[in-house]
């Protein structure tokens, strides 16, 4: 019984637009949206579909469940800890894309480890990123 909260989603659609250093204009030609529609849900007046959350997530290369869950199309009880945890990875500026991709494999390993489901649809995620066989560590040495 998710509700709708597309205010709270429009605020963080902002926030993390303004993380990303751009402008509203530059974020509605990435995701493939107008500018005036992409305005309109961030000021919480329009509610966006789950394509359109899937697009600016990818332009803001954010997790498109975190979006999905603000949005109420996910319940946002299930998985809030993971889909947070790659929000948080995905969205920070300090990283490269490789080092995201690389920490985003340890932790899901990690989770598959201790008996948690990784959450489908891993937006964002390359090919064999959550499907790298049995050893959750890596065991290199040193050199």
């Amino acid at each position: 019984m998710a509700t709708l909260n597309v205010g709270n989603l429009g605020e963080y659609l902002r926030e993390q637009r303004r993380n990303a250093q751009l402008s509203l204009r530059q974020l509605a030609d990435a995701a493939g949206v107008s500018n005036p529609y992409l305005s309109q849900i961030e000021r919480g007046l329009r509610k966006p579909s789950a394509e359109v959350l899937q697009q600016v997530a990818k332009a803001l290369r954010i997790s498109a469940e975190t979006l999905y869950v603000r949005a109420g199309i996910l319940d946002a009880e299930r998985d809030r800890d993971e889909v947070e945890t790659r929000a948080v990875i995905l969205a920070d500026p300090t990283l490269t894309e490789r080092q995201k991709q690389v920490l985003l494999q340890i932790y899901e390993s990690f989770r598959k480890e201790n008996g948690f489901e990784i959450a489908d649809g891993g937006e964002g995620m390359g090919p064999g990123v959550a499907d790298g066989g049995d050893s959750a560590a890596p065991h290199e040495t040193a050199g």
